[in-house]
């Protein structure tokens, strides 16, 4: 039986609120407030320390991600309207339906570190080759110790955006968002700790990537028990969030390489033609060639706004549609959050689905590898990894000296002592809140975890710009 009033609630960690609409506006003030969403505008969306205005980031990125989850959601409750909303309990849902799906699409990036994904594997890289072997160290004297030592060397690997961006809302952070705003940004349903399924098994995609660490596991559990959502499931808004972010990206690549100088209005054209002809893809072969040609009756400078500006909204309005229509026809699985596929990826032999491919096979091939872009990513690279190595010291210290350094005393390691200085307070505390009731039997262990969690909260959670001024001021640059 398909009840929403089950999945949106007044739930919240401290001082719940009386009404959901309340609750719902409160959660949306908080978002658009909270420094970690601010940071989004310093972040890279493709081109790292862009200084051109125009090219997205992830904060602009982001925000047209929610308005597409808000025209996709409200599209769906369009639809239930016509079934009668009474039947889903629906009824009186309908600000927090679309609101829940927008804001969760402007927190959806926030875990990201900078300078992007490329970014997520120089921080796995560098733990697998600084941090495992300090892990390696720690006895264990119980095989329930052992195990827990393996979750923890599997988890240090395993940074993610979105595993992060659960990090930053619960104790970064600390925003105490409703359980149904919080649990509707979890796009993935596996522990960093846990190992990746086969394909072929159960919820293969829905855990394809982490989506929660171990320092976040009991919170999750907590949440998921609440909203009767089982382990391993999704929350349903969370799909609507993540077919907005696959709509958004299909063209906005594309367009800042334009204005980036890599590609021109005529050979994207070409481009997107050629491959529609390869492709035998007559869709999109016709509405670009049709965009293409009332771009061209327009003066030379507004060409290439006016061709964007048809083809993303023709594109757009057209795939929130066919995501519709998905969400729809699949509804129950959807919303007990089993429904394993993103929604544009469902139908395979959709015309929809073949000019996505098209459109990302291009943004691969002709932005991604482009020289200087890579050129970025490894900028990106040696800032990261010089960062890691630089603060590196704060995890070699024993859990004692750590411990006295908190306290403003002296240690023997005064390079600690000088780089403690520059973590974020706010990050700080939520290690002490994490480690202050920690049993004895494994306080070592997991102390480390904890202390090495917060300097990846603290490198991750800079911006571009701070990163490389951050990295320049420490190598005497």
């Amino acid at each position: 039986m398909i009840d929403y009033t089950k999945k949106f609630t007044l739930d919240r960690e401290f001082y719940p609120l009386k009404k959901i609409d309340i609750s719902i506006e409160s959660d949306r003030e908080r978002i658009l407030s909270a420094p970690a969403f601010r940071r989004l505008q310093k972040r890279t969306q493709v081109f790292a320390l862009e200084l051109n205005a125009s090219i997205r980031t992830r904060l602009t990125h982001s925000l047209e991600v929610a308005q597409t989850a808000r025209f996709i959601a409200k599209s769906i409750f369009s639809k239930l309207k016509e079934e009668g909303l009474q039947k889903y309990k629906l009824d009186e849902l309908e600000n927090a339906f679309v609101s829940t799906a927008e804001m969760t699409s402007l927190l959806h990036d926030i875990g990201n570190p900078p300078f992007g994904h490329f970014a997520e594997q120089t921080i796995n890289k560098w733990m697998k080759n600084n941090a495992l072997p300090i892990l390696v160290r720690f006895e264990t004297k119980s095989n329930g110790a052992q195990n827990l030592k393996e979750m923890l060397a599997k988890d240090i690997c395993n940074y993610d955006g979105n595993a992060q961006a659960i990090r930053i809302i619960a104790k970064l952070q600390r925003l105490n968002l409703s359980y149904t705003q919080i649990l509707s940004v979890l796009k993935y349903t596996r522990g960093a700790f846990e190992d990746k399924p086969l394909d072929g098994k159960p919820f293969d995609y829905l855990k394809k990537k982490p989506g929660f660490y171990y320092s976040e596991k009991d919170f999750i559990t907590k949440i998921q028990e609440k909203l009767e959502v089982k382990a391993g499931h999704r929350f349903p808004i969370t799909y609507i969030m993540e077919a907005a972010d696959d709509i958004s990206y299909l063209m906005a690549d594309i367009e800042d390489s334009v204005e980036k100088g890599i590609l021109n209005l005529d050979e994207v054209y070409n481009l997107i033609k050629k491959e529609c002809e390869k492709e035998d893809d007559h869709y999109l072969l016709k509405i670009i060639d049709d965009k293409y040609k009332k771009a061209k009756e327009n003066e030379a400078p507004h060409q290439f706004n006016m061709f964007f500006t048809l083809f993303r909204a023709h594109l757009i309005t057209e795939l929130v549609k066919h995501v519709v229509d998905i969400y729809i026809d699949n509804h129950e699985a959807i919303f007990n959050g089993e429904f394993n596929s993103a929604l544009l990826e469902f139908d395979k032999q959709s015309k929809y689905y073949k000019a996505i491919e098209i459109l990302q096979n291009i943004s691969v091939k002709h932005i991604y590898q482009n020289k200087d872009v890579q050129e970025l990513e490894l900028q990106g690279y040696s800032i990261i990894n010089g960062l890691l190595n630089i603060y590196k010291p704060l995890i070699e210290l024993s859990s004692d000296d750590f411990s006295v350094l908190l306290q403003d005393k002296k240690i023997d390691c005064f390079v600690s002592m000088r780089l403690i200085k520059r973590v974020s307070s706010k990050q700080i505390v939520a290690y002490q809140n994490d480690v202050k009731e920690l049993d004895k039997e494994n306080y070592e262990i997991l102390e480390w975890y904890y202390r090495t969690r917060l300097i990846t909260d603290y490198i991750s959670g800079m911006t571009d710009d701070f990163a490389l001024k951050e990295f320049q001021i420490l190598s005497a640059m």
